[in-house]
């Protein structure tokens, strides 16, 4: 029913692309906003699309970003598949995705008059999409540095969106990714082209993003560059520490309040950690969002690349990391990354499950993290458990300048200050000397580390399992945690299991 629905509305509204609009900007006002923050996902997306309509669908897209695993950027429309297209957004949508976004590149689609086959191909991959039950965000003008081709450009920009300003399908125009605000040239390029887009599809919301190191006052700089042709929302791209995640997506979006912010990408590569640390980083995301009151986070990107899958030219494609940030992995299996978007998407919920605390999950899973390994790391064993089946084990342990060697977690709940922290573990110890004991350390917006509070200590010597707990209030100024799991000077063995955080 509902594909018929967008079909029908899509016909109906085409027949509007080739009229003139008024001069004048159209943005969403705010009561326009709150009525359309009042329909169902199907009414946002199947009736004639309105400005507010489209931007109460971007403020809760479920986006995925996405390239094929094995042609990345522009390669995924030089070798266009429409199978491997079809299993992709079909995944995307089994995870609970209702959104997808696209990259569209001047230099392969041709400029300033797109080429018949690839206009076919961006139509065709819309297609595939709403299939799959998918809108989309189009993001025009990747690896593009033409800014003084400004009529061109222009030129460019109308001619691949004419067929779908007024298609309930696409929901919002990214104009340029990963804009740069201190470069006067795009800023007066940009300037120009805003305006031009609006007369041509004024229900359209239009957006640029900052990449990760712009940041939030890149995002300040691009609005206050653009007072006269204002965005409809702005989209943050996150990387930074996902431990501070809430802090920096409340930094963004003071940046450029009272507009929407959106997180249109964000996550971590498996080739830099574990895939269990990846999906951890996910998950602090998603929640510091939920917290922030961000309804839309994207996940960079929906697949892992394969070797050569990402175009030579590129400098993306000499770093190992880029090819691992995917929620499956190149050969289409999942990622514990893949569940937690699952679960975001599905239940709008984030369970400390994710964490491993009572370390059952396989190596590969588990976001636990060595900390000063030089004197000594705990290893996962069997044969020592509280429950289940594994415990963690420190052995002949020593210390070093930086202090006891440890494991460490942090929680998917974001810090602020002043809330009450609780954290436990059960230890038991043969032989054991030395230190053991938890420790939360709390860290401010920059990631400096500010103080630490500590648990009550294991006895040495032989000891059944015994319960260590910490309690404290997180510092002014903090905004991360870190759960330390330590034991130092231990020429014998003590195990941990069972962890909680609350």
């Amino acid at each position: 029913m509902r594909k018929t629905r967008l079909h029908a509305a899509a016909a109906a509204c085409s027949l509007l692309v080739g009229l003139t609009f008024p001069m004048s900007p159209a943005r969403a006002s705010a009561s326009e906003s709150s009525s359309a923050d009042s329909l169902s996902a199907v009414d946002l997306v199947t009736a004639a699309p309105t400005l507010a309509g489209r931007m109460a669908a971007v403020r809760v897209a479920k986006t995925i970003n996405y390239y094929p695993s094995d042609a990345g950027w522009s390669a995924m429309w030089t070798g266009f598949d429409t199978t491997r297209i079809e299993t992709d957004l079909a995944r995307a949508a089994a995870l609970g995705a209702d959104n997808v976004r696209v990259i569209v590149f001047p230099q392969t689609h041709g400029y300033p008059q797109p080429k018949p086959e690839y206009t076919e191909r961006l139509r065709k991959f819309i297609s595939i999409a709403e299939a799959n039950n998918l809108t989309v965000k189009i993001t025009l003008f990747d690896w593009w540095a033409g800014y003084t081709d400004v009529a061109a450009s222009i030129t460019w920009a109308k001619t691949v969106l004419a067929p779908y300003v007024n298609d309930p399908r696409v929901i919002a125009v990214e104009l340029k990714n990963e804009f740069q605000p201190n470069d006067a040239a795009s800023v007066a390029w940009i300037r120009q082209l805003i305006p031009a887009i609006r007369v041509a599809a004024q229900a359209m919301p239009l957006t640029l993003s900052v990449d990760g190191s712009t940041g939030a006052a890149g995002m300040a700089k691009i609005k206050s560059s653009l007072t006269s042709t204002p965005l409809d929302y702005y989209d943050f791209h996150f990387y930074g520490n996902s431990e501070r995640a809430l802090a920096e997506i409340r930094k963004a979006q003071a940046a450029v309040a009272p507009d929407v912010v959106v997180i249109g990408e964000t996550g971590v590569s498996s080739a830099v950690g574990s895939e269990g640390e990846q999906a951890a980083y996910l998950a602090r995301v998603f929640r510091a969002a939920k917290e922030a009151g961000v309804g839309s986070v994207a996940p960079w990107t929906l697949n892992d690349f394969s070797e050569g899958a990402i175009p030579s030219n590129s400098a993306v494609s000499t770093m190992p990391a880029q090819y691992r940030f995917g929620l499956y992995r190149a050969d289409g299996t999942p990622k514990l990354s893949a569940s937690v978007a699952r679960t975001a998407w599905t239940t709008g919920t984030m369970p400390n499950s994710f964490l491993n605390l009572g370390f059952e999950a396989a190596a590969i899973d588990s976001p636990w993290r060595q900390n000063v390994p030089a004197a000594g790391t705990a290893v996962i064993t069997t044969g020592m458990a509280r429950s289940g089946s594994y415990s963690a084990r420190f052995s002949d342990t020593t210390r070093t300048s930086a202090g006891l060697p440890s494991l460490v977690i942090s929680p998917i709940t974001p810090v602020q200050a002043g809330y009450r922290w609780r954290a436990e573990a059960f230890a038991r110890g043969i032989n054991a000397t030395g230190t053991t004991e938890m420790a939360l350390s709390w860290f401010d917006v920059n990631g400096k580390w500010i103080s630490q509070d500590l648990s009550n200590r294991l006895p040495v010597g032989n000891t059944s399992w015994t319960k260590l707990v910490v309690e404290a209030i997180a510092p002014a100024g903090a905004t991360a945690v870190q759960l330390h799991l330590k034991s130092g000077d231990n020429t014998g063995s003590v195990w941990f299991d069972d962890v909680a955080m609350s």
